[in-house]
């Protein structure tokens, strides 16, 4: 195959969502001579089947809750139902715009976009629809895709992944949803607001069962009011068809039935037929394996985003692909602290974190190293104007740094910036708690929560 482009290009990059195209950015901005790859649309899963159409989503939940509840602020208004074909109207204007102005971003640093679908076909080239484009150094950030069960067939009828609820042309009158991790609670939260009737079905003891135990129980006591139901710890074992929907049967041999069954159970690495393993890239699983400075085995190949074993989050995706045009630019960029990336799942009430878990910290430490506390939102004057309930955790080395902040509440995931500094600067209580916070906000509790562990509590009882 010849290269039509008659040059090698620096940095060849197979993907153009989060992680390939803030990898093509950042390195044209370095300098670097860029050729981006992508089969469908430039901005990935994130921007087009992810964190943007679901967030949209969310929010149109909560505008829907907040005009059923409008009464309790004084407010007279009525709430006549989701018209969902103006909703993916909204939704997709989102996206559109967010699209193009990408778009525009990628052309004015004078990367070379290339669409079409490429295969790997030797440590220094990618072979698109017919064409191979050289490179110096490739980068492999071709994402991934919703997974499945072994036997469960996602047939995007009744038996649906996150991309077909995203355009569902109706909102149902139940669901099942398998898996009680970030995307399910997500869409059982919209969903909810939306008028469905969900239960979440998760095989694990809790909710979002990686975060804090405390802000799975809280998060669970928050489902539990709005009338989400949902079954924990035991395991899926069947679906089938019945005349109205869908029956699900769990390990116990307890059954559910509803009109529709979203498959949450995650995501899996976009890997299979692109060449990788034949070009001698060590895998695991699907995966691609990578040192901390996104490295393969292969010198020439790196990779970066969902393909990789990391957090699959957006922003961590940006942070890979950008340490990875600045280590090809010369530069010496640090490894990711990825227990200091900060974390948020989007359902009403938000769960965000930084750090780690009290158990994990108790794991490192010593349970007697270890020191937590709980602010309770109540003694918030924003929280209370909100009418949101919930509580922010800090988990602490005894006389050292707060190594873990767990947040539950409406709005948490805005509050998650400070958390993050706080985390990654290795703070002190004491260091946090001298610097003013804006009254009223909900930010100040995250003040408040630092006075009480560094001794001198100002609206909380000690």
């Amino acid at each position: 195959m010849a290269n039509d482009a008659s040059t090698v290009f620096d940095l060849v990059i197979l993907g153009g969502g989060s992680g390939g195209y803030a990898a093509a950015l950042r390195g044209a901005q370095l300098g670097l001579d860029v050729a981006l790859i992508e089969k469908n649309k430039l901005g990935g899963t994130c921007l087009h089947n992810g964190c943007i159409p679901t967030k949209a989503l969310l929010h149109a939940g909560e505008v829907a809750d907040q005009a059923r509840e409008a009464e309790q602020f004084g407010v007279k208004a009525s709430f006549e139902g989701i018209d969902i074909k103006a909703v993916h109207k909204y939704k997709d204007d989102v996206i559109s715009g967010l699209y193009k102005g990408l778009q525009g971003l990628v052309a004015s640093r004078k990367v070379t976009y290339i669409e079409g679908t490429g295969h790997l076909s030797s440590p220094t080239s990618v072979d698109v629809d017919g064409r191979r484009v050289e490179g110096r150094h490739v980068l492999l950030a071709t994402g991934s895709v919703p997974k499945s069960l072994p036997g469960l067939e996602i047939d995007g009828n009744r038996i649906i992944s996150s991309d077909h609820a995203l355009t569902l042309d109706r909102v149902p009158e139940s669901a099942i949803i398998l898996g009680g991790g970030v995307i399910g609670v997500e869409f059982a939260s919209a969903w909810k607001s939306f008028g469905t009737d969900v239960t979440v079905i998760e095989g694990l003891k809790h909710l979002v069962p990686v975060e804090d135990e405390n802000s799975s129980k809280l998060l669970e006591r928050a489902f539990r009011k709005r009338g989400i139901k949902f079954n924990l710890g035991t395991f899926f074992q069947s679906a089938e068809y019945t005349d109205s929907g869908v029956k699900v049967t769990l390990a116990d041999g307890k059954t559910f039935e509803a009109e529709v069954l979203l498959v949450a159970i995650g995501r899996g690495p976009v890997s299979a037929g692109l060449g990788y393993e034949e070009q001698g890239v060590a895998m695991d699983r699907g995966y691609v394996l990578v040192d901390e400075y996104m490295r393969t085995n292969v010198p020439t190949i790196s990779a970066v985003g969902d393909l990789v074993p990391t957090l699959q989050l957006a922003h961590v995706g940006f942070a890979e692909g950008i340490l990875v045009a600045e280590r090809l630019a010369g530069l010496k960029p640090v490894p990711i602290d990825y227990d200091g990336v900060p974390r948020v799942t989007y359902c009403h009430p938000e769960v965000a974190s930084v750090g780690i878990t009290e158990a994990k910290a108790k794991e490192i430490y010593g349970a007697d190293k270890v020191v937590a506390l709980k602010y309770n939102l109540a003694g918030n004057g924003k929280s209370k104007i909100l009418k949101t309930a919930g509580e922010i955790k800090l988990v602490q080395v005894k006389d050292g740094a707060v190594v873990g902040v767990h947040m539950v509440g409406d709005r948490m995931g805005e509050q998650v910036g400070e958390a993050q500094l706080i985390y990654n600067w290795e703070a002190l209580p004491a260091e946090v708690a001298q610097l003013i916070h804006a009254h009223p906000t909900q930010n100040e509790a995250l003040g408040e929560a630092h006075l009480a562990l560094a001794g001198k509590p100002l609206h909380s009882h000690d």
